[in-house]
């Protein structure tokens, strides 16, 4: 049995890993959540997997659970996310710091493995030129939750050089499903289109992202566990295909017969990057299939999205 931590597993991306997991009787997953931002409805309900709330950023806390388990493989997910939220909390963003190098130092000492990190396409900060490439790309963190991972990208090669200490550094691009919150672009969008709500957009919807499914971006990381790939390396996570943030919202709309209107706020003072797109190279190879397009990835999200409002409707 190969024993897996989760740190943030009550959260959207760490969950839907544990469900990918799961599927797999060898693996054994212990989530750990403070309930900052996850919910316990995420947590996956299976025999192999265990719940332990705790704070990573309490040492003693973490330290309870991970020298009692004796982890093989750690996915360190556990942060503040959101950009209003960390722009409204820019301390608490840097608390994230201490968890880091809890986490890291009970890797070292208990024995595991490898140690894969959530990094973020926000280390970029605004990008000078595009596909933004994981070593030639400079990085321009500037945003406390930038920082923040830049620094927790420094511990991991710092404790490689220092401790030996094996790492995967993920840095992810816009991942989207049915699960992510509702405080994120596309679930908001989602959810203001199915009620007939107005959907908001700061600025000029100019704004380009690239929009990455929730089971595409598992998939590739489970490769990444199970065939030993990107081992002391960093790799884009992401989709390469561009969408500006009005034609999001105008796809949304058209999907879901929807009548809202779009209505365009002032730009954000900060936190609100112009342009995003990854350079995909090392991610293709590792998938090796076509990515989700977004037209059928927001299909699958809105059909789950109606099913659980239909539900609350129905409860209330």
């Amino acid at each position: 049995m190969t024993k897996i931590l989760i740190t943030g597993g009550a959260g959207f991306v760490p969950s839907s890993l544990a469900d990918k997991l799961l599927e797999n009787p060898k693996y054994q997953v212990v989530c750990v959540d403070n309930f900052l931002t996850g919910s316990a409805w995420k947590v996956p309900k299976h025999p192999n997997c265990k719940f332990i709330k705790c704070d990573v950023n309490k040492y003693d806390e973490i330290a309870a659970i991970m020298t009692s388990h004796n982890f093989d493989y750690v996915f360190h997910y556990a942060a503040v996310v959101g950009v209003k939220r960390t722009l409204d909390n820019p301390v608490l963003v840097l608390e994230d710091i201490q968890g880091i190098e809890n986490v890291l130092r009970l890797c070292k000492n208990t024995g595991v493995k490898r140690v894969f990190y959530s990094s973020s396409s926000e280390v970029y900060g605004e990008p000078v030129h595009l596909p933004q490439h994981e070593h030639t790309t400079p990085l321009n963190s500037r945003l406390p939750y930038a920082i923040v991972k830049n620094l927790g990208e420094a511990y991991c090669r710092s404790f490689k050089q220092e401790f030996n200490l094996d790492y995967t550094i993920l840095r992810f691009f816009n991942t989207y499903g049915p699960k992510q919150s509702t405080d994120f672009v596309m679930s908001k969008f989602i959810d203001a289109a199915l009620r007939d709500e107005p959907i908001t957009i700061y600025g000029d919807g100019s704004q380009t992202r690239t929009f990455f499914y929730i089971q595409d971006n598992v998939e590739a990381t489970l490769s990444m566990l199970e065939e030993k790939l990107v081992v002391n390396d960093v790799i884009n996570v992401g989709n390469d295909r561009i969408s500006t943030i009005k034609e999001l919202a105008e796809l949304i709309i058209k999907v879901t017969n929807s009548k809202s209107e779009i209505i365009y706020l002032p730009p954000l003072k900060e936190g609100d990057m112009s342009r995003r797109q990854p350079d995909v190279e090392k991610l293709k190879d590792i998938l090796d299939r076509d990515f989700t397009l977004l037209e059928d990835g927001l299909a699958k999200v809105i059909e789950v999205r109606k099913a659980m409002m239909n539900k609350t409707t129905k409860t209330i």
